[in-house]
Parts: C-alpha cells; sequence; structure tokens
C-alpha cells in the first residue's frame, strides 16, 4: 500500500503538554519576578524577561535544552499561546539576554519553584511515619571535550561539572540545586545550601524533615545546620582511619546478632556521641546516635570459604530514635536520588549544558529545576485515583508510586491535537483514539483551578 501525501491547512501541535505547563506557570509569579530584574543593557527590551525565561522552561520542558532549539518554535503559534509569550525570541536574543539575567534570579526562581509544588502537589510522601525524606546528593555533569568555563575534573574521571540537588518527598520533587566546578569537594559549600534547602522545604510541608546524605557529606557543619533549622538526619560517615578490628568488637559486644546465611554475620547496633561545640536550638550540648553495621563473611554466597575473614563496616549517624535496622533501610533508600539524576541528564537531556559562560549554565539549571517540578506534577496527578472517574485515570497495568519524566513526556507532553479557533476562543481537539485524553483534560482542568483562575470554556469544555 502506498499513502497518499499532502499538507493540509490545519493548525496542528505534537506538544499539547504545553498547555499544561503554561497553566502551572500561571500559578506562579515567575513572570512578575522576573520582569522586575533591571539590566542597564536592555532597559527597554521587546521581549520581555519573563517571556525569555518561559520560552527556556518551554524548551527544557520538551527536553530540548539547546539555545539553537528555540528557531523552529518561531512559527510555531501553538508554543506561543500555550505559554502566554508575547513573542517567541530568536536563538541569538535567548542566548544574549540569558547570560545577562544569569545571577540576578536564583533566589526568585527557588522560591517560586517552592510555591508551586506546595500548591499543585498531589501529596508529599513520608518515609517513615511523619518525616518526609529530603535528599541531598552531587551527580557529576559529563561535559568532557568542552572548553566551557568551569569544566574541570570530576571524582568520576569525567571532565564536567559537579552540580548538587536536594529532592523532597518520596516523589522526588527538586526543590535545590546548585552548578559547582567539576573539581569543587562535595562538602564546600553544602552547609549553607543545606541551610537554604531545609528553608526552602518548610516553605512546602510543615511535616518533620529528614536529612539523607552520604559520606562525601560526614561533617559535624552538616549537623550543625541540621540542628539549627530543627530538621533530623541521617548522614553515612567516612570511617577514614578508624580501625575496622576496633568496631568488630564493639559489635560483638553489643550489638544484635543476624545470620542470613551459613558463613555470613551481621552485627548491628547503636552509640550514643556528641562533639564539642555542636549544640541544640536551645543552646545546649547535643547528642545524636551512631548507628553501625558489622558484616563478617567467611565464606561466599555459594559456600566457597575465604581464607582470611571478609569484613565490612558501615556506619550512619543520626537522629532518629528508630531501630538500628530501620535507620539503615531509610538510609538505602536514599539510592533512590540516583534515579531523579538520571531523569534529568537523560530524560531532560540537560548533562551537556548549553552555554560557555559557567554562570549562564548555572542559570539553565536553574530553570530546569522548574521544568523538571512542572512534569513531575503532571506526572504525580496522572496517578491519582481517589475521586477520579475511570476515564480519566492512568491507562497504566501495573500499579505505581511515580513516573518517570520520560514517561510523563512521552505520554502527556508529546500528545498530538488539532488547534481549533471559534467565537475568540482558543481550543485543541483531539483524536478519537487516545487512550490519554480523559487523563490530559482532567490535568488541565486541575491546574487551572488550582491556579485560582476561572474555568473558561476552552476546550469545549
Amino acid at each position: 500500500m502506498v499513502f497518499e501525501i499532502k499538507q493540509g491547512n490545519e493548525l496542528l501541535t505534537s506538544h499539547s503538554g504545553l498547555a499544561l505547563v503554561g497553566e502551572i506557570l500561571k500559578g506562579t509569579q515567575i513572570e512578575e519576578r522576573v520582569n522586575e530584574i533591571h539590566l542597564s543593557n536592555h532597559s527597554d527590551p521587546e521581549i520581555s524577561h519573563g517571556t525569555i525565561v518561559k520560552s527556556m522552561i518551554g524548551l527544557l520542558c520538551l527536553g530540548k535544552p539547546d539555545f539553537a532549539a528555540i528557531e523552529p518554535f518561531r512559527s510555531d503559534d501553538f508554543f506561543k499561546l500555550s505559554l502566554e509569550l508575547d513573542k517567541v525570541p530568536s536563538e541569538s536574543t535567548l542566548r544574549q539576554r540569558l547570560n545577562g539575567i544569569n545571577g540576578s534570579m536564583d533566589t526568585l526562581v527557588k522560591e517560586e519553584s517552592a510555591k508551586m509544588v506546595k500548591r499543585y502537589a498531589p501529596q508529599i510522601t513520608a518515609c517513615y511515619h511523619n518525616w518526609v525524606p529530603m535528599d541531598l546528593d552531587v551527580s557529576p555533569f559529563d561535559n568532557s571535550r568542552t572548553q566551557k568555563e568551569g569544566v574541570s575534573f570530576t571524582y568520576k574521571k569525567v571532565d564536567g561539572y559537579a552540580p548538587i540537588f536536594a529532592y523532597l518527598g518520596e516523589e522526588g520533587y527538586l526543590i535545590n540545586a546548585e552548578l559547582r566546578e567539576g573539581k569543587q569537594h562535595c562538602q564546600k559549600g553544602t552547609p549553607e545550601f543545606l541551610r537554604e534547602t531545609i528553608r526552602l522545604a518548610k516553605r512546602i510541608t510543615q511535616a518533620p524533615l529528614l536529612v539523607r546524605m552520604d559520606s562525601g557529606n560526614d561533617s559535624v557543619e552538616n549537623i550543625q545546620e541540621c540542628l539549627n533549622e530543627g530538621a533530623d538526619w541521617i548522614i553515612k560517615r567516612n570511617l577514614r582511619r578508624e580501625s575496622v578490628d576496633s568496631w568488630l568488637q564493639t559489635a560483638q559486644e553489643n550489638g544484635s546478632v543476624n545470620k542470613p546465611r551459613p558463613g555470613k554475620i551481621v552485627y548491628r547496633g547503636s552509640i550514643n556521641v556528641s562533639k564539642e561545640g555542636i549544640v541544640s536550638e536551645e543552646g545546649i550540648p547535643a547528642f545524636w546516635r551512631r548507628i553501625y553495621e558489622v558484616t563478617v563473611r567467611t565464606t561466599d554466597a555459594t559456600g566457597q570459604e575465604y581464607l582470611i575473614p571478609e569484613i565490612k563496616v558501615d556506619t550512619y549517624e543520626t537522629s532518629l530514635m528508630a531501630s538500628p535496622a530501620q535507620v539503615i533501610e531509610l538510609y538505602h533508600a536514599h539510592g533512590t536520588s540516583e534515579q531523579f539524576h538520571s531523569e534529568i541528564k537523560t530524560d531532560m537531556d540537560l548533562e551537556r549544558l548549553p552555554s560557555g559562560k559557567f554562570s549562564t549554565n548555572a542559570l539553565i539549571l536553574l530553570l530546569g529545576l522548574v521544568a523538571y517540578n512542572c512534569l513531575r506534577l503532571c506526572g504525580q496527578e496522572s496517578l491519582r485515583e481517589e475521586g477520579v472517574s475511570p476515564d480519566e485515570q492512568a491507562p497504566i497495568r501495573n500499579k505505581v508510586h511515580r513516573r518517570r519524566l520520560r514517561s510523563v513526556m512521552q505520554d502527556l507532553i508529546y500528545m498530538a491535537s488539532r488547534v481549533i479557533s471559534h467565537a475568540r476562543q482558543k481550543g485543541l481537539s483531539f483524536g478519537r483514539v487516545n487512550s490519554w485524553y480523559g487523563v490530559w483534560r482532567r490535568l488541565y482542568l486541575r491546574f487551572v483551578y488550582l491556579g485560582n483562575r476561572e474555568i473558561r470554556s476552552v476546550m469545549n469544555v
């Protein structure tokens, strides 16, 4: 069969999901606050700063972080309509303006993103009783074979950046991000980043916070920040030069014993510790718990005996009063943040940042924070079932608690429709065979409602 190929007059779009992003952004004051920024070389710009920022967020939601990606959308009426742009900027305008704005809007972007998550998130899921997890971690961006400012040798043995991220809840909402040079140690600047992150998290939820960090951030400075800000913590320790045999002796004398298989013994327990100069909010000396897990293997999993027993020691600092096994399990759940890093790098294609200037790339990363949360909000809202009719529920066979950003982009953002105009109103007409139509429609009306805007007769609703 040979298809007849022709071009019609209909206005079609392959990315209807930008309408969802546009509605989410309307519930924030990002545009208004960015427009208040004064740039000496752009005192009265033809294209507003807010339009520039929203255009870049739109590209990031489509997984297109390059400045050149804006050019095809200059003739795309739906891109302008969905994000309510005065005009779609050119590649050079987008690049030059973001170069000028950099460093001027870091705080407002983070604050508005936090407000956005608070307003639109279906829920912020706790990990232990009422404690909401807040995971901080560094994840290198490979930008090898480039001459970008700030690119240097990272601990992953590649040239690139070493940004730090902070995620909130089991859903993994991104509440803070900071671009760093590749050679920067993960602890440098982290106490200040942690303080800011906890305060942003408190804008979103009143639930107790549980900060989780790996051994690269084993520092009493981080514990002091948690104490100052009233957050609990689990931080994996760096054993440094501590004796493994000494820990084994402590575990054998005081720890509980578990034998999961022949040839393997696991000891778990805790000791109370304090450090001079570390005080609580009330100014009194602070005490916390040091959890240990010592594993002794005399055989491998197949029963092959070792000539010398293998001893592994893991220790953790925590303020929780949970059992050692629970604390260790809660820390292991911190590894989920690696998936969130992957979604930023691959699904949003944000690993190789587009500019040669470090400050501009830092701004792009922050706008990526907003785009990430827009996509995450769409994904989590699509999974809501309470009070939702069957035809408006996500057509997913297996029950899941979180949707990967790539799936959100494929199912909800890159959804084809026809843009229609009638009685001075714009609407979208979806195909007859579209299993995600009911979900998409519900999300759109939900975001309109939560944005405190009057629900108009759009999309013939």
